[in-house]
Protein backbone atom coordinates (compact mmCIF):
# COMPACT_ATOMS: atom_id res chain seq x y z
CA UNK A 1 0.00 0.00 0.00
CA UNK A 2 1.37 3.40 -1.00
CA UNK A 3 2.26 5.81 1.80
CA UNK A 4 0.85 9.32 1.42
CA UNK A 5 3.08 12.40 1.36
CA UNK A 6 1.58 13.64 4.62
CA UNK A 7 2.29 10.31 6.35
CA UNK A 8 5.90 10.45 5.16
CA UNK A 9 6.14 14.07 6.25
CA UNK A 10 4.89 13.21 9.75
CA UNK A 11 7.34 10.30 9.93
CA UNK A 12 10.25 12.51 8.84
CA UNK A 13 9.28 15.18 11.39
CA UNK A 14 9.10 12.61 14.19
CA UNK A 15 12.53 11.26 13.19
CA UNK A 16 13.92 14.81 13.07
CA UNK A 17 12.71 15.55 16.60
CA UNK A 18 14.06 12.20 17.82
CA UNK A 19 17.51 12.79 16.31
CA UNK A 20 17.68 16.34 17.69
CA UNK A 21 16.86 14.87 21.12
CA UNK A 22 19.54 12.19 20.63
CA UNK A 23 21.99 15.06 20.02
CA UNK A 24 20.90 16.74 23.27
CA UNK A 25 21.11 13.48 25.23
CA UNK A 26 24.58 12.60 23.97
CA UNK A 27 25.87 16.14 24.57
CA UNK A 28 24.53 16.00 28.14
CA UNK A 29 26.36 12.70 28.67
CA UNK A 30 29.59 13.89 27.04
CA UNK A 31 29.79 17.17 28.95
CA UNK A 32 29.72 15.31 32.26
CA UNK A 33 33.36 14.57 31.45
CA UNK A 34 34.45 16.79 28.57
CA UNK A 35 34.64 20.58 29.14
CA UNK A 36 31.76 22.34 27.39
CA UNK A 37 33.92 24.43 25.05
CA UNK A 38 35.84 21.32 23.96
CA UNK A 39 32.61 19.42 23.35
CA UNK A 40 31.24 22.31 21.26
CA UNK A 41 34.45 22.52 19.23
CA UNK A 42 34.77 18.80 18.52
CA UNK A 43 31.10 18.37 17.68
CA UNK A 44 31.33 21.51 15.53
CA UNK A 45 34.26 20.20 13.49
CA UNK A 46 32.44 16.96 12.74
CA UNK A 47 29.19 18.78 11.91
CA UNK A 48 30.98 21.27 9.66
CA UNK A 49 32.66 18.50 7.68
CA UNK A 50 29.30 16.77 7.24
CA UNK A 51 27.66 20.03 6.08
CA UNK A 52 30.42 20.66 3.53
CA UNK A 53 29.89 17.16 2.13
CA UNK A 54 26.15 17.81 2.07
CA UNK A 55 26.64 21.10 0.22
CA UNK A 56 28.71 19.28 -2.39
CA UNK A 57 26.06 16.56 -2.75
CA UNK A 58 23.40 19.25 -3.18
CA UNK A 59 25.64 20.90 -5.81
CA UNK A 60 25.62 24.27 -4.07
CA UNK A 61 27.55 26.36 -6.63
CA UNK A 62 29.22 28.74 -4.19
CA UNK A 63 29.41 29.69 -0.53
CA UNK A 64 29.57 33.38 -1.35
CA UNK A 65 27.17 35.65 0.49
CA UNK A 66 25.44 38.56 -1.23
CA UNK A 67 26.27 41.96 0.37
CA UNK A 68 22.61 42.39 1.36
CA UNK A 69 22.73 39.15 3.38
CA UNK A 70 26.10 39.60 5.12
CA UNK A 71 24.90 41.78 7.98
CA UNK A 72 21.93 39.48 8.54
CA UNK A 73 24.22 36.44 8.58
CA UNK A 74 26.43 38.09 11.19
CA UNK A 75 23.42 38.89 13.37
CA UNK A 76 22.00 35.39 12.92
CA UNK A 77 25.35 33.82 13.83
CA UNK A 78 25.54 35.96 16.98
CA UNK A 79 22.05 34.78 17.96
CA UNK A 80 23.02 31.16 17.23
CA UNK A 81 26.11 31.49 19.43
CA UNK A 82 24.04 32.92 22.28
CA UNK A 83 21.36 30.27 21.88
CA UNK A 84 23.89 27.44 21.75
CA UNK A 85 25.91 28.39 24.82
CA UNK A 86 22.88 29.20 26.99
CA UNK A 87 21.07 26.02 25.89
CA UNK A 88 24.05 23.75 26.54
CA UNK A 89 24.83 25.35 29.90
CA UNK A 90 21.21 24.76 30.92
CA UNK A 91 21.31 21.24 29.44
CA UNK A 92 24.24 20.30 31.69
CA UNK A 93 22.25 21.09 34.84
CA UNK A 94 18.53 20.69 34.02
CA UNK A 95 16.43 17.57 33.44
CA UNK A 96 16.12 17.00 29.69
CA UNK A 97 12.31 17.04 29.69
CA UNK A 98 12.12 20.32 31.65
CA UNK A 99 14.47 22.06 29.23
CA UNK A 100 12.61 20.64 26.23
CA UNK A 101 9.29 21.80 27.69
CA UNK A 102 10.60 25.35 28.01
CA UNK A 103 11.93 25.25 24.44
CA UNK A 104 8.45 24.27 23.19
CA UNK A 105 7.43 27.88 23.89
CA UNK A 106 9.57 28.92 20.92
CA UNK A 107 6.70 29.14 18.34
CA UNK A 108 4.75 31.34 20.76
CA UNK A 109 7.78 33.54 21.37
CA UNK A 110 8.49 33.85 17.62
CA UNK A 111 4.89 34.95 16.99
CA UNK A 112 5.13 37.53 19.77
CA UNK A 113 8.53 38.71 18.52
CA UNK A 114 7.23 39.08 14.97
CA UNK A 115 4.40 41.24 16.29
CA UNK A 116 6.55 43.45 18.53
CA UNK A 117 9.65 43.76 16.33
CA UNK A 118 8.47 43.23 12.75
CA UNK A 119 5.00 44.74 13.13
CA UNK A 120 3.14 41.60 12.04
CA UNK A 121 -0.55 41.61 12.94
CA UNK A 122 -1.49 39.36 15.85
CA UNK A 123 -5.16 39.28 16.84
CA UNK A 124 -6.52 39.00 20.36
CA UNK A 125 -7.08 35.25 20.06
CA UNK A 126 -3.44 34.48 19.31
CA UNK A 127 -2.22 37.04 21.85
CA UNK A 128 -4.38 35.39 24.51
CA UNK A 129 -2.98 31.98 23.55
CA UNK A 130 0.57 33.36 23.78
CA UNK A 131 -0.03 34.74 27.29
CA UNK A 132 -1.62 31.47 28.43
CA UNK A 133 1.32 29.58 26.92
CA UNK A 134 3.82 31.68 28.84
CA UNK A 135 1.77 30.91 31.93
CA UNK A 136 2.52 27.27 31.17
CA UNK A 137 6.23 28.11 31.09
CA UNK A 138 5.89 29.62 34.57
CA UNK A 139 4.40 26.31 35.78
CA UNK A 140 7.46 24.54 34.39
CA UNK A 141 10.07 26.81 36.01
CA UNK A 142 7.93 27.63 39.09
CA UNK A 143 9.30 31.02 40.28
CA UNK A 144 9.92 31.11 43.99
CA UNK A 145 10.83 27.42 44.18
CA UNK A 146 14.06 25.45 43.82
CA UNK A 147 13.19 24.81 40.19
CA UNK A 148 13.59 28.50 39.35
CA UNK A 149 17.34 29.04 39.25
CA UNK A 150 20.07 30.37 36.99
CA UNK A 151 19.75 27.33 34.71
CA UNK A 152 16.04 27.91 34.13
CA UNK A 153 16.84 31.55 33.39
CA UNK A 154 19.47 30.45 30.86
CA UNK A 155 16.89 28.19 29.19
CA UNK A 156 14.50 31.13 28.84
CA UNK A 157 17.38 33.30 27.56
CA UNK A 158 18.14 30.59 24.99
CA UNK A 159 14.56 30.88 23.73
CA UNK A 160 15.07 34.63 23.32
CA UNK A 161 18.26 34.09 21.30
CA UNK A 162 16.55 31.50 19.06
CA UNK A 163 13.65 33.91 18.47
CA UNK A 164 16.19 36.50 17.30
CA UNK A 165 17.78 33.89 15.04
CA UNK A 166 14.47 32.84 13.48
CA UNK A 167 13.26 36.40 12.93
CA UNK A 168 16.54 37.33 11.21
CA UNK A 169 16.32 34.18 9.08
CA UNK A 170 13.01 35.42 7.64
CA UNK A 171 14.82 38.39 6.11
CA UNK A 172 17.36 36.43 4.04
CA UNK A 173 17.00 36.53 0.28
CA UNK A 174 15.45 33.43 -1.30
CA UNK A 175 18.62 32.88 -3.34
CA UNK A 176 20.66 31.98 -0.23
CA UNK A 177 20.61 28.17 0.29
CA UNK A 178 19.76 26.92 3.77
CA UNK A 179 22.86 24.70 3.84
CA UNK A 180 25.07 27.75 3.22
CA UNK A 181 23.53 29.48 6.24
CA UNK A 182 24.09 26.30 8.27
CA UNK A 183 27.75 26.10 7.21
CA UNK A 184 28.59 29.66 8.25
CA UNK A 185 26.66 29.20 11.49
CA UNK A 186 28.61 26.00 12.18
CA UNK A 187 31.89 27.85 11.57
CA UNK A 188 30.85 30.48 14.12
CA UNK A 189 29.79 27.95 16.77
CA UNK A 190 32.93 25.85 16.25
CA UNK A 191 35.14 28.93 16.55
CA UNK A 192 33.37 29.81 19.80
CA UNK A 193 34.20 26.34 21.10
CA UNK A 194 37.91 26.71 20.29
CA UNK A 195 37.91 30.19 21.84
CA UNK A 196 36.78 28.58 25.09
CA UNK A 197 40.20 26.97 25.34
CA UNK A 198 41.35 30.26 26.87
CA UNK A 199 38.78 29.95 29.66
CA UNK A 200 38.91 26.29 30.63
CA UNK A 201 41.50 23.52 30.25
CA UNK A 202 40.90 20.82 27.67
CA UNK A 203 41.37 17.11 28.35
CA UNK A 204 42.34 14.08 26.32
CA UNK A 205 39.07 12.65 25.02
CA UNK A 206 38.49 8.95 25.56
CA UNK A 207 36.97 6.73 22.87
CA UNK A 208 33.65 6.77 24.76
CA UNK A 209 33.40 10.56 24.83
CA UNK A 210 34.56 10.80 21.21
CA UNK A 211 31.80 8.41 20.13
CA UNK A 212 29.25 10.37 22.18
CA UNK A 213 30.25 13.61 20.41
CA UNK A 214 30.30 11.88 17.02
CA UNK A 215 26.80 10.58 17.71
CA UNK A 216 25.67 14.06 18.76
CA UNK A 217 27.03 15.48 15.51
CA UNK A 218 25.27 12.76 13.51
CA UNK A 219 22.02 13.47 15.36
CA UNK A 220 22.31 17.18 14.65
CA UNK A 221 22.90 16.68 10.91
CA UNK A 222 20.21 13.98 10.62
CA UNK A 223 17.72 16.27 12.36
CA UNK A 224 18.52 19.05 9.92
CA UNK A 225 18.07 16.74 6.90
CA UNK A 226 14.84 15.14 8.11
CA UNK A 227 13.19 18.42 9.08
CA UNK A 228 13.90 19.81 5.60
CA UNK A 229 12.52 16.63 4.03
CA UNK A 230 9.43 16.79 6.26
CA UNK A 231 8.59 20.36 5.29
CA UNK A 232 9.09 19.65 1.59
CA UNK A 233 7.08 16.42 1.40
CA UNK A 234 3.88 16.96 3.34
CA UNK A 235 1.28 19.66 3.92
CA UNK A 236 2.88 22.14 6.32
CA UNK A 237 -0.35 22.51 8.34
CA UNK A 238 -0.38 18.76 9.02
CA UNK A 239 3.35 18.10 9.40
CA UNK A 240 4.62 21.12 11.40
CA UNK A 241 2.61 20.46 14.61
CA UNK A 242 4.52 17.19 15.02
CA UNK A 243 7.52 19.31 16.11
CA UNK A 244 6.01 18.94 19.56
CA UNK A 245 6.85 15.22 19.51
CA UNK A 246 10.29 16.43 20.70
CA UNK A 247 8.82 16.72 24.19
CA UNK A 248 7.78 13.05 24.17
CA UNK A 249 11.26 12.03 23.05
CA UNK A 250 12.81 14.22 25.75
CA UNK A 251 10.63 12.68 28.47
CA UNK A 252 11.50 9.19 27.22
CA UNK A 253 15.25 9.74 26.91
CA UNK A 254 15.37 11.67 30.20
CA UNK A 255 13.71 8.79 32.02
CA UNK A 256 15.66 5.95 30.34
CA UNK A 257 19.12 7.55 30.33
CA UNK A 258 19.15 9.88 33.35
CA UNK A 259 16.35 8.51 35.52
CA UNK A 260 14.51 11.86 35.45
CA UNK A 261 10.74 12.06 35.12
CA UNK A 262 8.91 15.41 35.11
CA UNK A 263 6.77 16.47 38.04
CA UNK A 264 3.04 16.83 37.60
CA UNK A 265 3.21 20.64 37.42
CA UNK A 266 5.88 20.40 34.73
CA UNK A 267 3.68 18.07 32.68
CA UNK A 268 0.68 20.38 33.11
CA UNK A 269 2.78 23.40 32.08
CA UNK A 270 4.16 21.51 29.08
CA UNK A 271 0.63 20.51 28.02
CA UNK A 272 -0.49 24.16 28.21
CA UNK A 273 2.51 25.29 26.14
CA UNK A 274 1.91 22.63 23.49
CA UNK A 275 -1.86 23.26 23.31
CA UNK A 276 -1.47 27.03 22.94
CA UNK A 277 1.37 26.57 20.47
CA UNK A 278 -0.77 24.29 18.32
CA UNK A 279 -3.67 26.73 18.46
CA UNK A 280 -1.42 29.66 17.52
CA UNK A 281 0.13 27.77 14.63
CA UNK A 282 -3.20 26.53 13.23
CA UNK A 283 -4.72 29.99 13.62
CA UNK A 284 -1.80 31.53 11.70
CA UNK A 285 -2.15 28.93 8.97
CA UNK A 286 -5.89 29.61 8.72
CA UNK A 287 -5.31 33.36 8.38
CA UNK A 288 -2.60 32.89 5.75
CA UNK A 289 -4.90 30.59 3.80
CA UNK A 290 -7.70 33.17 3.85
CA UNK A 291 -5.28 35.88 2.74
CA UNK A 292 -4.02 33.76 -0.16
CA UNK A 293 -7.59 32.94 -1.23
CA UNK A 294 -8.47 36.65 -1.14
CA UNK A 295 -5.43 37.52 -3.23
CA UNK A 296 -6.28 34.79 -5.72
CA UNK A 297 -9.86 36.04 -5.98
CA UNK A 298 -8.68 39.62 -6.54
CA UNK A 299 -6.18 38.50 -9.17
CA UNK A 300 -8.81 36.44 -10.96
CA UNK A 301 -11.25 39.32 -11.02
CA UNK A 302 -8.73 41.99 -11.98
CA UNK A 303 -8.98 43.59 -15.42
CA UNK A 304 -6.27 42.62 -17.93
CA UNK A 305 -3.17 44.82 -18.12
CA UNK A 306 -2.58 46.88 -21.26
Amino acid sequence: MAVSDNTRGILYMAIAMATFTVNDTLMKLATKVVPLSEAIALRGVMSLLALLVLARMMKVPSLRIAPSDRGLLGLRTFAELGGTITFLLALQQMPLANLSAIMQSLPLAVTLGAALIMGEAVGWRRMTAILIGFGGVLLIVRPGTDGFNIWAMLAILSVAFVVMRDLVTRRFSNALPSVTIAIYTSIGVTTMGFAGFALEPWIAVSLREFLLLAGASAGLIAGYLFIVMAMRVGDVAIVAPFRYSALLWAIGFGWLVFGDFPRVLTLIGAAIVVATGLYTYLREHQLHRRLNLSKAALTKGAPPNH
